[in-house]
């Protein structure tokens, strides 16, 4: 399948005029990114690997406050056809040393204290079943509700409120699996149909000795996401990061089937 992508953005920059953003498509095995513009007006930019190898951090000086960005990509998304509940999961000591940091808690996803819970809750199921099944509960525990969580939400005030947006239910997916003893991490996407338009956020789970995406939150297919980066929660993978406060000018994503 292929996607197209058009972003295009405008904020007002302070303090040192510094960012360092991700919103570029990785080149992965599962995506090939076939045609990419990218139009970024008075800055000087470098490119730096992303956490676990994923996609690209680009650092971006500006000569003047307004940071103005466009960005258009075509990519082939390669389709997952395994059913998500027919994986295994990899006994802990047999993990490769790259996934081991997403077996553990982190900033916005404090797994340990879930273990008790999901082992009563999905303790009767193994690998890929076990995810399927929480990634269904939290779709049913869950209402999607813009405003209810904002940057210092983590999983626990999530599991309390049982709402949230793509950030928390990603969020919650991922703390779950890992207090499974099942590798988790948190993906930023373009998807689409995803409303409103926006960057949006998937777990991606490791079963069958590979990463595999899984939307809780039911707006995409997990076959309709184009990887932008990965993380162990939102704090690896923001699209944007200053030292100093930025002023929201403008932001539109756009993301269509070709």
């Amino acid at each position: 399948m292929q996607i197209q992508i058009d972003v295009a953005m405008e904020y007002d920059l302070s303090g040192d005029l510094l960012a360092c953003l991700a919103f570029e498509v990785a080149r992965t095995s599962a995506q090939t990114v076939f045609y990419e513009t990218l139009s970024f007006p008075n800055a000087t930019l470098t490119r730096v690997a992303g956490e676990a190898g994923v996609g690209q951090r680009l650092w971006a000086g500006l000569q003047m406050p307004r940071m103005s960005v466009r960005y258009c990509a075509q990519a082939e998304i390669t389709p997952d056809a395994t059913a998500l509940e027919t994986l295994y999961s990899t006994p802990r000591h047999a993990l490769p040393g790259e996934v081991l940091s997403f077996l553990r808690p982190s900033r916005y996803c404090q797994s340990d204290m879930f273990i008790g819970f999901v082992a009563r809750r999905f303790g009767h199921l193994q690998g890929g079943a076990k995810v399927a099944a929480i990634r269904d509960w939290v779709h049913t525990e869950m209402d999607y509700v813009p405003g209810t969580s904002d940057a210092t939400t983590t999983v626990i005030d999530t599991f309390a409120a049982r709402a949230g947006v793509c950030r928390d239910y990603a969020h919650m997916v991922c703390a779950l699996v890992r207090a499974a003893d099942i590798p988790a991490r948190y993906c930023s996407v373009y998807g689409i149909g995803v409303q409103p338009p926006d960057f949006h956020a998937v777990a991606q789970v490791w079963l069958d000795g590979r990463w595999h995406n899984v939307d809780a939150t039911g707006m995409c297919h997990p076959d309709e996401v184009a990887v932008i980066s990965v993380g162990r929660d939102a704090c690896d993978v923001a699209f944007m990061e200053t030292s100093d406060p930025a002023g929201f000018i403008y932001q539109n994503v756009n993301v269509m089937r070709i």
